[in-house]
């Protein structure tokens, strides 16, 4: 089905182009603009943020396909690309990003292939290919113990909120293999602490100093994973943990932390089998949309669960759930005189957070 509203937006025609920039965007994270001839809309293209769109087989001048690459956006030409049908085992980091420029790796010719092609032999090839991971994953986390770690995207590295997630996630690889949706962020800041458990929390210090130095994966995602892997080079052992990104959000790469990488084509596949997986539990820190929707959607799991198959959900932030985004009153209500009612708890502290799981 075409996307036309919600974070990921189809344009096919030069007049839904210009219908949505005269509506007043101004940022184009998460458009899939195709074969559009954007040749004369230079002054439209600069006057927006371009970060985070692929422009997939559209006509542009020169000088805006390097501003736009420049700024964010992924330019694709229109053509084969491939298409991974049955996909051998997890994913690693490496494998998604094999050359040194984003728009060249299979990361992304996978993605402009996912959006390009849309007849029957695709979906077929799409479903084949999620089917292959659902195998994969299914073995990889049968003898381990997994914990979720849900958050905003938007935490850039070098902030609070990242070297916080981080220790979060190094305090809990220790005991459990650290689940979480694969993006930047939150999610690439557990998937970091996680790796480094082994090592001291020296070791994480020094980390996180080096990727605060290219904070987000906006303008080059490229030069964001090299600082990774710069990381990763320096442990020669990480730990286990598991990143669940889509190419359904194509404008949010995948981090390069998670040592295995369940990587879908359907989003909501990719939801549900996250929240399955997380059976030990799962820590919600302070986010907005999609951590809220995380929130119901597992507390509808454990609603209808009985007993045996509880897990715990510990909101993080009492300020940020009560008050901000005031979920947790509305948990607790439904919650009420249910077996899930002694499994959900509200957390001041990561270090509280990380006890309340298991």
């Amino acid at each position: 089905m075409k996307h036309t509203r919600g974070r990921v937006v189809e344009v096919e025609t030069l007049a839904d182009f210009d219908r949505r920039l005269a509506a007043g965007v101004r940022a184009l994270a998460g458009w899939h603009v195709h074969g559009v001839d954007l040749r004369d809309r230079s002054e439209q293209l600069r006057a927006v943020d371009p970060g985070g769109a692929l422009f997939l087989g559209c006509l542009l001048l020169v000088e805006d396909e390097v501003v736009a690459r420049a700024r964010g956006a992924v330019v694709a030409a229109d053509g084969p690309a491939r298409a991974p049908a049955t996909h051998e085992g997890l994913y690693t980091a490496r494998e998604l990003y094999d050359t040194p420029a984003y728009a060249d790796s299979s990361d992304a010719r996978i993605y402009a292939w996912s959006q390009q092609t849309r007849d029957r032999d695709a979906s077929l090839a799409r479903a084949l290919h999620d089917h292959a991971v659902d195998v994969a994953l299914e073995a990889w986390v049968a003898d381990r113990s997994l914990v979720g770690v849900m958050g905003g995207h938007a935490s850039p590295r070098g902030s609070a909120d990242y070297a916080a997630a981080a220790r979060l996630g190094h305090t809990l690889g220790s005991s459990y293999v650290v689940a979480t949706g694969g993006g930047p962020g939150a999610m690439e800041a557990a998937n970091l602490g996680a790796a480094l458990s082994g090592h001291s929390p020296g070791t994480l210090d020094e980390a996180l100093d080096r990727l605060g130095r290219v904070p987000s994966y906006r303008p080059d995602i490229g030069a964001w994973v090299t600082a990774a892997f710069e990381v990763l080079d320096k442990v020669p052992h990480p730990v286990d943990s598991l990143g669940v990104p889509t190419w359904h959000y194509g404008h949010e790469p995948t981090n390069p932390f998670a040592t295995a990488i369940a990587k879908y084509f359907r989003n909501a596949t990719r939801e549900a089998i996250l929240l399955e997986v997380c059976r030990a539990g799962i820590v919600f820190l302070p986010g907005a949309g999609g951590t809220v929707q995380e929130i119901f959607q597992d507390a509808c799991e454990n609603y209808y669960a009985d007993e045996s198959s509880l897990a715990p959900m510990v909101l993080v932030g009492r300020e940020h759930w009560t008050e901000t985004l005031p979920a947790w009153p509305l948990l607790t209500s439904l919650a009420r005189g249910r077996p899930m009612e002694g499994m959900i708890h509200l957390a001041d502290s990561l270090e509280e957070a990380a006890a309340l799981v298991g």
